[in-house]
């Protein structure tokens, strides 16, 4: 289970990001449940900037109720798997699919889906378990809840080589080891 830029500073930020921290929270105890591995994603910058590694707000959300055995991952790209060591990751641990939940559906979620897919691996995007900004994208006329909605059905219709991409609800999701 992948879960993208859940940070302090952005969840506040994003469309009902206590409810969806709360969502992931949830997913992530029945993925570890199952035997399945939790990678946390945590977008850095340089010194200085608001993605400083040092800067509070760069934590991930305690409301997603990260346990030791996580594994945390720093990117510093809107691809989790850009230099990251992501791939490696999951390969080691014999991932074939990934669950892939977060920040910004229109950002890093969609970059990270995509990429995983170029990867190899399928993709259980969870369909309620992603958001863009609170207010979606204005600079085309569009609301959070529709961006949500054009991204599901974008990711999930596009012809992409490598893995597929399946969009699930929070409440259908199953997890297998």
């Amino acid at each position: 289970m992948l879960i993208v830029d859940m940070q302090e500073m952005l969840v506040p930020l994003v469309w009902r990001g206590e409810e969806l921290a709360t969502r992931i929270a949830a997913l992530a105890r029945k993925a570890r449940a199952h035997g399945v591995p939790v990678i946390a994603l945590r977008q850095v910058g340089a010194p200085g900037t608001d993605f400083d590694p040092a800067s509070p707000g760069t934590r991930l959300s305690p409301l997603l109720g990260l346990e030791p055995i996580d594994v945390v991952v720093d990117k510093t790209a809107t691809d989790s798997f850009h230099r990251t060591g992501l791939a490696g990751l999951l390969v080691d641990r014999g991932v074939d699919t990934v669950v892939l939940t977060g920040l910004a559906t229109d950002y890093c979620v969609d970059a990270t889906a995509r990429s995983a897919q170029s990867h190899g691996l399928d993709v259980v995007l969870v369909g309620d378990g992603h958001a863009p900004s609170s207010d979606g994208d204005p600079t085309v006329g569009l609301t959070a809840e529709q961006v949500i909605a054009r991204h599901n059905l974008l990711l999930a219709t596009a012809i992409h080589p490598g893995g597929r991409l399946r969009v699930v609800p929070a409440a259908e999701l199953e997890f297998t080891a």
